[in-house]
């Protein structure tokens, strides 16, 4: 074991080898040097592989070589310490099995290189096929905090931290040259992950991670107090199964909170026209509880018609506060998403969300969930 030896002691082993050997510039011997017990910390071991590559004779036709062991847990540091002090190699394992604690994850190594700028020549762009090998061939399981490679190292669970990586990733050109995205240090994609799984939802969440998911699963950019609002309904199911939700599990709750498939409240059509003085009328048939109704009224524009249509019809204080609306998909078949925030006579807020091919239609199906979700009565 090099560590446990004396340095100049190592140096005339090495020698002695070599004057046997006889290396030249073409033809280098490699001297190799175990840490087989991690006895010291890293600095202190750069310090001794510095001190003998300055002293070991024949230094120009030598392939200085490391080999350390996990014992201390600072295998990668102490590697990376050699490294900067003058080793030209490096022996290591896949994801630091050996034995005891193990020798130096390569991977991890490699990957510290690579997120510095310099290329370590292997090949990790599918890190999870070299996971999958490993574990076969080991028979032992990677940890899901295994950096790099783990189930959980570009997941967040934590709100701050999903509202950070959503802004981050917001902000970040498509054609970038720097990465630049709060608690990832790598793009995932150079290792061969996916972003799906960068966020994931639990009763730690906030509003980002929400935010995430519906719009990277589900097409579905919700505007930030809308974001607020339907995370609370999803923290509260995630406190009650104390897991994280599956992104379908949160479509569904999404869907039964506000596109209200078994709404009291039902646009059946709409007719419009507008005069040269920039007001709209409105005719829009509904149903309530199932029975027909029609509903007339003026205003600025559609929605502010359908508004005051209602309020005539239903006698109450309704105001839009907030409209934003985008399309959920491209071509012919397009369908457009409008969500509407609303307010009654007491200020409380209630957001409605409706989907259409015609804007207009999703515009007025939105105000109309906004309006039933108040609890107006039929």
């Amino acid at each position: 074991s090099f560590t446990l030896a004396e340095p100049d002691f190592a140096i005339e082993i090495c020698e002695a080898v070599m004057k046997v050997i006889e290396p030249t510039i073409e033809r280098k011997i490699i001297l190799n040097l175990p840490a087989t017990v991690e006895c010291y910390s890293p600095n202190v071991y750069g310090d001794v592989i510095e001190w003998f590559g300055r002293n070991v004779p024949r230094r120009d036709k030598l392939v200085l070589s490391l080999h350390p062991h996990n014992d201390r847990g600072c295998a990668v540091a102490a590697a990376e310490f050699g490294v900067m002090a003058g080793a030209d190699r490096v022996e290591g394992t896949l994801f630091g099995n050996g034995e005891r604690t193990g020798n130096v994850d390569i991977i991890t190594l490699a990957m510290n290189l690579f997120t510095n700028g310099v290329d370590p020549q292997l090949d990790i762009n599918d890190i999870d096929a070299l996971r999958r090998d490993a574990e076969y061939c080991n028979r032992l399981a990677v940890p899901e905090r295994q950096p790099y490679a783990g189930d959980l190292v570009y997941t967040a669970f934590s709100g701050s931290h999903q509202d950070a990586i959503k802004k981050g990733l917001d902000a970040l050109p498509k054609d970038y040259d720097k990465w630049a995205v709060p608690y990832l240090p790598i793009d995932p994609k150079h290792v061969g992950r996916t972003y799906e799984a960068v966020i994931r939802v639990n009763s730690q969440s906030g509003k980002g991670g929400v935010a995430y998911v519906m719009q990277t699963e589900h097409g579905f950019a919700l505007p930030r107090r809308l974001q607020v609002e339907f995370s609370k309904a999803i923290q509260h199911i995630t406190e009650d199964s104390g897991t994280e939700i599956a992104p379908d599990v949160m479509w569904s709750a999404f869907e039964s909170e506000y596109l209200l498939t078994e709404s009291k409240f039902k646009l059946e059509s709409h007719e419009m026209r507008s005069d040269s003085k920039g007001s709209t009328t409105i005719s829009a048939q509904i149903l309530v509880g199932g029975k027909p109704r029609t509903l007339t009224g003026v205003g600025n524009g559609p929605i502010d018609a359908f508004v005051h249509a209602l309020r005539n019809e239903f006698k109450v204080v309704f105001d839009v506060k907030d409209y934003v609306e985008h399309a959920l998909s491209q071509g012919s078949e397009a369908m457009a998403v409008a969500y509407i925030e609303g307010a009654d006579a007491e200020g409380n807020v209630r957001w409605g969300v409706g989907t259409d091919p015609s804007t207009i239609t999703a515009s007025l199906r939105a105000v109309l969930c906004a309006f039933e979700r108040q609890g107006v009565a039929g």
